[in-house]
């Protein structure tokens, strides 16, 4: 990604998260991903982390209509996705999507079980939640214009505990500098 792409994400969210009520700690952690695909507007996230704990994660996320995070499962982590603002669409998977091995299972919507075909999409509006368990992939985008995500999770470990469908997808991006950087997303702090 270039640089300048980072820092239009980052005005972006931020005036977005200000327009929605969304108060930003004070210096808060950034990270902005094209998922190493190059290719921002449609496979793009921003997202900051309110709290990185040992026992505990809160992130706010912010994306575009089209912009899609990537078939993605998680070993450890147990993450409820919350939609905040707008509306997003998520693809769920019960196992590997390429062999699925159950065509139908159940997860918490709203704190209610639901039954889900394997690939099946589920739409949560504003304030809705769907909690997903370690080895439920997941895809996920706003249908609408924009879109503020929240995740609150157990201990996130992004480096280890993201396991992508598509093996060229990397968590992070490479950084091409065109122009001085507004901020120093995670990556680079690390």
């Amino acid at each position: 990604m270039k640089r300048s792409q980072i820092n239009c994400a980052v005005n972006h969210a931020t005036a977005f998260f200000q327009a929605n009520g969304w108060r930003l700690p004070p210096n808060p952690c950034w990270d902005v991903t094209d998922f190493g695909l190059g290719a921002f507007e449609q496979y793009g996230l921003v997202l900051v982390n309110l709290a990185d704990e040992p026992e505990y994660c809160e992130k706010l996320m912010y994306a575009r209509k089209n912009q899609k995070t990537p078939a993605h499962t998680h070993k450890k982590k147990k993450e409820d996705i919350i939609c905040r603002s707008g509306r997003l669409a998520l693809q769920l998977w019960q196992g590997h999507p390429d062999g699925a091995s159950e065509p139908e299972f159940q997860l918490q919507v709203n704190r209610e079980q639901r039954s889900f075909q394997s690939g099946g999409v589920l739409e949560l509006e504003a304030g809705e939640r769907v909690t997903l368990v370690p080895g439920v992939y997941h895809a996920f985008w706003p249908t609408s214009e924009e879109c503020i995500i929240g995740e609150v999770s157990t201990a996130n470990d992004d480096a280890n505990d993201n396991f992508f469908v598509d093996p060229n997808i990397g968590r992070y991006p490479e950084i091409e500098e065109d122009e001085p950087p507004r901020i120093r997303i995670l990556s680079e702090n690390t």
